[in-house]
């Protein structure tokens, strides 16, 4: 899962980047708000983590400018602003959540983790794919009840393509939503997570689709 967090202030930023990479999500991080509004256009965010008090252009212009342009990733308003009717403009102008400075980045986590679980119409934190489990609290997957190791990027391959179970997703778009916009998209690392997994929870799992990328099983197909 590939988040960007747009937050003015560096150390604040630098924090919520390692929990968040720490927490197994690719990140990218703005500190003014036109930029955050032409990433947010041009990129396959997840989820954003929307500042309001943004430099060059606030939270709440570029929030309504994403909507107003179709785009509808989940996005979490992270401010110091905690009147209600602060909270009601930012949910009016498209937000998905809102959270007030001061925080826990515990709480951060799990509201992005339910806004994600939302987003690809899922209401539980488990997933479970056939014979395979995976707890997004914990980042922790089984099989037949069996504990699996899975790498970070592993995790974050499979977590992915359960959210979008029966799509068919192209090595790109892959790619775009498992690294940050710095990482080299000629790579094939994308295979290699791919034949990791079919070893790791069965063949059938990641089904490939002849030039056009790869789709997780549903359920029924599952090994």
């Amino acid at each position: 899962m590939r988040l960007l967090v747009a937050e003015d202030d560096p150390d604040l930023a630098g924090q919520l980047a390692e929990a968040l990479r720490d927490a197994g999500y690719a990140v990218d991080l703005t500190q003014d708000g036109e930029e955050a509004e032409f990433l947010g256009e041009t990129e396959p965010y997840d989820a954003v983590v929307l500042d309001l008090g943004l430099p060059k252009l606030d939270g709440m212009t570029v929030l309504e400018r994403w909507r107003e342009n179709g785009r509808t990733m989940p996005v979490l308003i992270l401010t110091a602003r905690d009147r209600w009717s602060d909270k009601v403009a930012g949910i009016d102008a498209g937000a998905d959540d809102y959270l007030a400075k001061p925080f826990r980045v515990e709480e951060l986590l799990a509201r992005l983790r339910a806004l994600i679980r939302r987003s690809g119409g899922l209401a539980s934190p488990m997933i479970d794919v056939g014979a395979i489990r995976i707890d997004t609290r914990s980042s922790r997957v089984t099989l037949h009840g069996k504990a699996v190791k899975l790498t970070g990027q592993e995790y974050r391959l499979l977590a992915f393509m359960a959210h979008n179970i029966g799509k068919v997703l192209s090595r790109t778009e892959l790619t775009e939503h498992l690294y940050d916009q710095d990482f080299d998209l000629d790579s094939n690392t994308i295979e290699v997570f791919i034949g990791r997994l079919r070893r790791k929870l069965g063949a059938r799992t990641i089904e490939t689709v002849r030039g056009l990328g790869y789709r997780m099983a549903q359920p029924d197909d599952a090994e």
